[in-house]
């Protein structure tokens, strides 16, 4: 450690209790859904080991493991009710724990977070009869002996995280039951466990009692919960503040996690786990004026991404420990990078939100940016060295090229990269002409410092065409052209726009617009922000039963949101099948997968997103020129073994394409076909 970085505020120890964290950098309890069967098993571990191996303090694993049968797993969450979950979580900790990062777990019942047609079909319960809205499972009243059930249940689970050697424990009370206990919007009991601030608070000292009679004084507890609710009839800033004296005067809690907000819908859960577009650390001052009321260790994470706001943080006096959780997937190694004297090139999270938005979308948790997040069993995070050097040409900078140019250049290749644009980018380019969406533009900007690093060439203004490439004597090809808009091939096709039209100022908008979108991607909602900011009438007309089906939850409120306030109108079910010219107006036909009825629509402007289809002439122009004709091995690709097809004996050059030059898809396949091709280049 140097001398600066001995006075670093991130890299200051801190003693929590008996135990000495090594710096002030934690990730915060989540579930990447990583589980099989409900245990961590090798794919959960070896995520937690990238990211002690690389120096975070501590990692809680979890978001939140369950402690009740009647709390399945909404989220692929750990079964911490199961007794085999020891054995897994033991082998997690060791390996962690060998890298010098501490370890604990979120504990929680999901109380009506969760349905109950998943796991054993048991009925969902909670304080109150009111469904949450995001999981739409009506609950049973939870009855005395549920209570006194569950009790037990945290008490069982808290010993089962202790005999793995977990250095501590968490209680998650914000959305799930403990809390649904706290909120007068979620309890409706009457008698013990309801009405008066007490009795709220009745079935998380329960707990506490329980989980402490059970693994002692000594073992780690904190609670993750919400200091303010920010809503009507739920809990205040006060409140907040009163049961954070509570807890610490309880002397059963070692530390409070906090956060404010509340999560039972969509658009709630997005204010307290903020997206792109957003606003950064929007909780941090919060969490810092908690701290300040208690004198009690603090920890908070919520999109705090960089580590200037996370060295703030913690210089400031706000936190004991900042939590860089989803920064820790875009990448894993940020403290190392501190360490090294190489904060630049960190691989900033740009707030896409792939992460989360999959896990509530039943997958598991992938990083747009990195795709090695989540595969550390078979992909690299630190590309290694390639044994025979050899000319690579890329053809195109986009998220593709620029991965493919940025891996390649890690394998010590000769890089060269044609761009026909005078700018990298491709279509994350006009992605981020969006204000709300700027931040993309950190996933080229970074690739293409890390190229540059790397040695690797780029010729932009460059349209390459088949003679430009062998001019090159490449070794390996690897097209990366991207695509280019389709219009539905609908009757009266050339009387559409695209919503790229739109989106790069080709197209003015018009002032009474039908976007159809086909595609359910992002470009159709921007397409409509950016004519809608306009002034005009805006329609947005799907065939789907919701609208923009590959636009996830969390990152639809922020559209949402702006759209609302345009006032564009959506309409499901329909299909745009033909545009005619009648005068000065156009008139859409709409119709339907479901009947034989058309509308009709007048308007001036029709917009249209159904997707790319693939840029591939140079593709098409080189394979008789290559070795392997274009093919590629599926099965070596996926096992990670390099590509070996030779069927043309003349062949000059192996080609491959990647990204949407295949088939349209999104910025996390196009760098993941990129990595997983290139890095046995």
């Amino acid at each position: 450690m140097t001398q600066d970085q001995s006075r670093d505020p991130l890299l200051q120890p801190y003693r929590l209790k008996h135990l000495t964290l090594k710096n002030r950098l934690m990730i915060t309890s989540h579930e990447p859904a990583y589980a099989e069967d409900g245990m961590p098993k090798d794919r959960y571990r070896a995520y937690h080991v990238e990211r002690a191996r690389a120096g975070v303090a501590m990692t809680m694993t979890a978001g939140s493991a369950s402690v009740s049968r009647d709390s399945p797993p909404a989220f692929n969450n750990i079964l911490a009710w199961k007794d085999e979950v020891v054995g897994w979580m033991k082998q997690l900790v060791d390996e962690c724990h060998d890298h010098g990062a501490a370890v604990m777990i979120q504990l929680t019942h999901l109380g009506r977070r969760t349905r109950w047609d998943q796991g054993d079909w048991l009925p969902v319960l909670s304080p109150t009869a009111e469904r949450e809205p995001a999981h739409r499972a009506f609950p049973k009243v939870i009855e005395d002996w549920d209570i006194a059930r569950i009790v037990g249940d945290y008490a069982d689970a808290a010993e089962r995280m202790q005999a793995a050697g977990l250095d501590g424990i968490e209680m998650e009370a914000y959305g799930h039951l403990m809390d649904q206990f706290w909120s007068p919007a979620t309890n409706q009991l009457e008698g013990d466990y309801g009405g008066s601030l007490d009795n709220r608070l009745r079935f998380t000292f329960d707990v506490l009692r329980a989980i402490r009679d059970r693994v002692g004084p000594e073992f780690i507890v904190g609670v993750r919960y919400s200091g303010d609710e920010v809503m009507a009839g739920g809990l205040t800033r006060a409140d907040g503040l009163e049961i954070s004296r509570r807890l610490r005067d309880s002397g059963m809690v070692d530390f409070l996690n906090v956060t404010r907000g509340h999560i039972e819908t969509d658009a709630a859960l997005t204010d307290v786990i903020p997206v792109q577009g957003m606003r950064s650390a929007p909780h941090l001052d919060f969490a810092g004026e908690l701290r300040a009321a208690t004198e009690f260790p603090t920890f908070h994470a919520a999109r705090i991404q960089d580590v200037a706001t996370a060295r703030h943080a913690i210089a400031a006096g706000k936190l004991d420990m900042v939590g860089m959780t989803r920064a820790h997937l875009a990448d894993p190694h940020i403290v190392a990078k501190i360490l090294r004297g190489e904060e630049e090139r960190i691989r900033p999270c740009v707030g896409a939100n792939y992460c989360l938005d999959r896990i509530y979308q039943g997958g598991m948790a992938l990083c747009l940016h990195n795709p090695a997040t989540g595969r550390e069993l078979e992909q690299p995070h630190e590309v290694p060295k390639a044994e025979t050097r050899r000319k690579v040409v890329i053809v195109g900078a986009g998220p593709a090229g620029l991965e493919a140019a940025r891996v390649c250049g890690a394998r010590g290749h000769d890089v060269v990269v044609h761009e026909a644009a005078g700018d990298p980018g491709g279509q994350v380019r006009l992605t981020a002409r969006t204000p709300r969406r700027a931040e993309m533009m950190s996933l080229i900007d970074w690739r293409v410092a890390e190229c540059e690093r790397l040695g690797v060439a780029f010729r932009y203004n460059s349209f390459a065409e088949a003679d430009t490439v062998t001019g090159d004597a490449p070794d390996v090809v690897i097209v990366a052209t991207g695509g280019l808009p389709h219009t539905g091939g609908i009757a009266g096709e050339e009387l559409v726009v695209s919503a790229w039209d739109i989106l790069s100022g080709d197209a003015q908008p018009g002032t009474n617009v039908l976007i159809h979108d086909d595609a359910g991607d992002s470009a159709a909602l921007q397409a409509a922000e950016t004519i809608g900011a306009t002034g005009a009438k805006v329609e947005f007309v799907t065939r789907d039963r919701g609208i923009s089906s590959e636009v996830m939850s969390m990152t639809l409120t922020p559209a949402m949101r702006k759209l609302q306030q345009m006032d564009v109108r959506f309409t499901v079910t329909w299909k745009l099948e033909a545009v005619r010219r009648d005068g000065n107006e156009l008139v859409a036909t709409l119709g339907s997968d479901f009947t034989g009825v058309t509308q009709e629509r007048r308007v001036d402007q029709v917009v249209v997103n159904a997707g790319t289809r693939p840029l591939d002439d140079l593709y098409v122009a080189l394979r008789p020129l290559s070795s392997n004709l274009g093919e590629v091995d599926y099965a070596a690709l996926i096992e990670g073994r390099p590509q070996a097809v030779a069927r043309n004996p003349e062949g000059r050059f192996r080609l491959f394409r990647i990204g949407d030059a295949v088939a349209a898809r999104n910025t996390h396949a196009a760098v993941y076909d990129a990595l997983r091709l290139c890095k046995v280049l």
